[in-house]
């Protein structure tokens, strides 16, 4: 019998959560075959058996967090139609001769009371992993804790609050039912208002907590500009068919601003820095991180190396990394590094926002919607142009405002001049 141990997921990542088992207890596998799926506050990595056999005991739950190295299930040798008959009667075997003693437990009394505290899981009451484990730790009955859930699920929260509402020399009835709030009906009687709980997933909880932590660290201010997209779009226009023909890929908006990006990070390299201690980290390389909408929540894969790549090479990367983001098979070098991040919120209809910083990034340029608007070419003309706001929220601890302004407008005379961008890169 082997064990199915959680694999190293690289130096930044020390535990997981059990996603879902997608092989039951019992079932036979073939060595490759996926057993699970384990969420991390990057990815969701996928765990395979090492070889064939039974899946003969799930040892962590579907919600239980798991540590490096941890054992979450054992895997019986051998294959074939005929093993998993066998992989389960042991069980059935192990849980009849479990319920068996019990008769002749009675001869000392105390024995069952005992027992009491470790019976929590046979709690009729339905409860998460996580809540069932902290009751155990805590020798709390589940039946007798109080649910905030209008199903009566009892989570974690809801363990940690029972000691609180125990201690109180009094508790009032009156609060029972403040889980959902109710109000009068016509007739005067009460009604319950229908509300939805959904745990956070592990990769939401992270970024929630990863965003509020930019905003406590970092002395965060934005800056904003508009562009003129009037000659990107010509160029587009004009360019399109050959380069999709060329290059098998669309010209997309993305290109022209990465190059941007780079060019003015070329002139203002603290913008392209990180903050460790009390020492400035100049980085001379130019990791573009491009964020992406995923089902879980934001992601932020990274175009390695953009200022060597051509317009082509960033639109295959980044639809290549877009793709993998919306199906869930990033790999952590995906996510991994990046000096400065863009994230286009105009895909969404955003006319103006103020991104927060990716750290240890003191940089982050926000693109939005492109917008027809009335543009004074001179004293006497005005024409309806396309045009962006863009926005740079960087951190004023080490970047000035004065080189925060003149970024975004070295940003601006590139996208408006496309042909610079081939010669500035």
């Amino acid at each position: 019998m082997s064990e199915i141990k959680v694999p190293a997921m690289g130096e930044s990542i020390t535990e997981g959560t059990v996603s879902r088992w997608l092989v039951k207890e019992g079932e036979t596998v073939n060595q490759g075959d996926v057993l699970l799926e384990l969420e991390t506050d990057k990815v969701n990595i996928e765990i395979s058996a090492e070889e064939s056999g039974v899946l003969e005991k799930i040892v962590r739950q579907e919600g239980e967090t798991v540590e490096i190295g941890e054992t979450i299930g054992t895997l019986s040798a051998g294959t074939g139609g005929g093993s998993g008959a066998p992989a389960s009667q042991p069980a059935a075997a192990e849980e009849k001769q479990a319920a068996a003693p019990a008769p002749e437990a009675p001869t000392p009394p105390s024995a069952p009371v005992a027992a009491a505290p470790e019976s929590s899981d046979s709690s009729s009451k339905t409860a998460s992993p996580s809540a069932r484990k902290l009751a155990r730790e805590r020798g709390i009955e589940l039946d007798q804790v109080q649910s905030k859930d209008p199903i009566g699920r009892v989570y974690q929260d809801d363990v940690k609050t029972h000691n609180t509402q125990a201690a109180a020399p009094t508790a009032p009835p009156a609060k029972a039912p403040a889980a959902a709030p109710s109000a009068p009906a016509a007739g005067g009687s009460t009604y319950t208002k229908p509300v939805e709980r959904q745990r956070m997933s592990r990769r939401r909880a992270t970024i929630a907590k990863r965003l509020v932590e930019a905003q406590q660290t970092a002395a965060m201010l934005t800056t904003f500009n508009e562009v003129d997209m009037t000659a990107i779009m010509d160029v587009r226009k004009r360019r399109k068919d050959k380069f999709k023909e060329k290059h098998e890929i669309n010209l997309g908006f993305m290109s022209f601003f990465t190059k941007a990006v780079v060019g003015a990070l070329k002139k203002f390299p603290t913008i392209n820095a990180e903050i460790d201690g009390e020492d400035v980290v100049l980085k001379k390389y130019y990791d573009i991180g491009i964020a992406v909408s995923a089902k879980e929540g934001l992601v932020v894969p990274v175009v390695r190396d953009a200022d060597r790549l051509g317009f082509a090479e960033i639109e295959k990367s980044i639809a290549d990394l877009a793709s993998k983001a919306r199906s869930n098979t990033l790999a952590l070098s995906d996510l991994q590094g990046g000096t400065f991040t863009i994230t286009n919120g105009g895909t969404f209809g955003s006319l103006l926002s103020t991104p927060i910083l990716n750290t240890p990034q003191v940089g982050i340029l926000g693109m939005h919607k492109i917008q027809l608007r009335p543009v004074a070419i001179d004293a006497e003309r005005m024409e309806n142009r396309p045009m962006m706001y863009i926005a740079l929220s960087y951190d004023h601890r080490i970047i000035d405002g004065s080189e925060a302004v003149r970024f975004l407008v070295t940003v601006k005379e590139l996208l408006e001049d496309p042909e610079s961008l081939l010669i500035e890169g």
